[in-house]
């Protein structure tokens, strides 16, 4: 339990670093204010860019996990096995 906490305070201490600072929150697009520093989107585009990249990091992140977590492989001779099953020379 307190490893957990621990990582939950470090977590939570680096998400206090990215917050941006006064001159930035005055600087920034009202839909970014408080979590970007920096001059923020120029263009409408940019928006578009940024929910497409979002969208691509969460897509990423579902997909890695699922097939870490599960990978579905059930083949008797998928090629994991050989080197799973395979003894070392020794």
């Amino acid at each position: 339990m307190k490893k957990y906490m621990l990582c939950f305070l470090i977590f939570f201490a680096s998400v206090l670093q990215v917050l941006a600072c006064e001159v930035c929150k005055r600087n920034q697009p009202e839909l970014l204010q408080e979590i970007s520093h920096g001059t923020g989107p120029q263009a409408e585009s940019d928006y578009y860019i940024i929910g497409l990249a979002v969208i691509l990091v969460v897509l990423t992140l579902i997909f890695s996990l699922k097939y870490l977590l599960k990978p579905g492989e059930r083949n008797p001779n998928h090629i994991k096995n050989i080197i799973l099953t395979q003894q070392p020379d020794l």
